[in-house]
């Protein structure tokens, strides 16, 4: 693996990471998010990173940049509050339960950002965005981030 794609991969994980749940995941809500991610299917999961993305979109800096309407934004919203009500009151009911009651809302972000991972990971894996997410590196400089990392 070059170090640049060792870079790029250890990068987006960890914006990703940190972006989507800053909290350390206690065992209930690894439980709980474990019970998510399998109570989801990948297109639910698509939808998920569709609807994050919508949000983002919705920042003065970031809007310009997307085309997300209020009829998208409303037909997201409404599926992610179907996604959050089934997740939470059918599908993971127990490890909902138990997340809220060991660990609080600390829990609940965790478990969340364990599903919104899962959600970004199977984005990320598309070629076409690796190939976007890629392109920077003909703008970096090789030879001085190759130094920088070996000590020269």
């Amino acid at each position: 693996m070059t170090v640049f794609r060792l870079i790029r991969t250890s990068t987006l994980a960890a914006l990703l990471a940190a972006s989507l749940s800053p909290a350390v995941a206690g065992p209930a809500a690894e439980a709980f998010g474990a019970c998510m991610s399998d109570s989801t299917t990948g297109r639910e999961r698509k939808e998920l990173a569709r609807w994050m993305f919508a949000g983002m979109a919705a920042h003065p800096e970031i809007r310009s940049l997307s085309n997300v309407t209020p009829k998208d934004q409303e037909a997201l919203s409404r599926f992610m509050g179907g996604l959050f009500t089934r997740l939470v009151t059918e599908s993971c009911r127990a490890e909902a339960r138990a997340v809220v009651e060991g660990e609080g809302s600390m829990g609940l972000q965790a478990a969340f950002g364990i599903l919104g991972r899962m959600a970004m990971t199977e984005l990320m894996s598309n070629k076409d965005v690796n190939a976007a997410m890629s392109d920077f590196e003909r703008y970096a400089d090789r030879d001085r981030v190759q130094g920088a990392l070996s000590g020269r």
